[in-house]
């Protein structure tokens, strides 16, 4: 009988991918998800019952150990950008990944792989790096043996990043970001996916940080974008100080409209913002695990020509510029 991994957050960005990589590589799979309605779009990707959806509740012990009776690996890909309701940094981040490691060592589960991130630090000055970093304790005092991978900023065609700002390059002659200097390292989700597939494997452990083959600035990212997408505009940084009463006056917005406006970017966001998002010298990557990263050139005109000017026919367009009038 082929063996069963259990994907906390397996119908997410980056846990789609994982559950496509190991259903070709033969694992059963169960998908924990809140909803399972929502992660049906799973169970294609393997022969039929080879994938299925299952509910759980990862801030709650009997949630995740029923999903977890059986399984020969587990894969934590839960995570949030923002706090929503009982969904917090701490809860999700820290105590679920420490619920889930812990469950796991007492069903006697093989092998775990945790997705933590590039900048996960409990002396960080965001609750979001800060609960990284709690994750990934609580991870290793229970499965020492664990994979943690720790990507810089993951982009994808499902991604929340690129996506966004294309969509924002839409809207007028100028884009506003904030941290214009600091630095990243994308990665393809794929890649992540293709590291994670090597710790269920049981081929790797320990701690990778992993970044794709370019770094820039968030400026640059933003220049490389808009190439792509075809479109001029004038790049706006927001300073630091500013931002952060943006983002105070969002989250009154948000509060007074009883969440109906959603605050676009909060104040430990910008905290994140003000460091680089780069691997580290001393870490493991992608080079100790043999995988070649793929470079933003490869991937990004897949998915991002939607937000040019003509969408797919802008090549067309740009053709017809060409033929000569007769």
């Amino acid at each position: 009988m082929s063996k069963l991994v259990t994907i906390f957050g397996g119908s997410g960005f980056v846990g789609r991918y994982i559950a496509r990589r190991l259903a070709k590589e033969g694992w059963r799979i169960r998908v924990a998800v809140r909803n399972q309605n929502e992660a049906m779009f799973v169970r294609p990707y393997g022969a039929v019952g080879q994938v299925e959806p299952v509910f759980c509740n990862i801030r709650d012990d009997a949630s995740v150990a029923a999903v977890l009776e059986g399984a020969d690996a587990v894969v934590n890909c839960v995570g949030v950008l923002t706090e929503a309701g009982k969904n917090t940094f701490a809860a999700v981040q820290a105590e679920g990944a420490e619920r889930i490691a812990r469950l796991a060592a007492a069903a006697g589960v093989a092998r775990m792989v945790h997705i933590s991130a590039i900048g996960a630090d409990a002396e960080a000055q965001s609750d979001y790096a800060k609960t990284k970093a709690q994750g990934e304790a609580g991870v290793l005092a229970h499965m020492p043996c664990a994979m943690i991978l720790r990507p810089s900023v993951i982009f994808g065609s499902e991604d929340e990043f690129f996506n966004r700002f294309a969509s924002m390059a839409g809207m007028g002659p100028i884009l506003p970001i904030v941290g214009a200097d600091t630095t990243f390292q994308p990665v393809y989700v794929d890649d992540v996916a293709a590291a994670a597939v090597m710790g269920v494997a049981g081929d790797a452990a320990g701690i990778y940080e992993l970044g794709g083959p370019e770094r820039q600035t968030m400026r640059e990212l933003m220049h490389t974008m808009l190439g792509v997408v075809h479109r001029r505009r004038l790049v706006v940084n927001i300073p630091f100080g500013a931002a952060n009463l943006l983002a105070f006056g969002f989250k009154i917005a948000q509060v007074c409209s009883l969440g109906i406006i959603k605050a676009p970017i909060t104040k430990d966001q910008i905290a994140n913002l003000r460091v680089d998002n780069v691997v580290s010298e001393t870490a493991q990557g992608f080079e100790a695990l043999g995988i070649r990263p793929a470079a933003m050139g490869a991937i990004l005109p897949d998915y991002l020509w939607r937000f040019r000017p003509s969408g797919q026919y802008n090549a067309i367009k740009d053709s017809a510029k060409n033929l000569r009038k007769t």
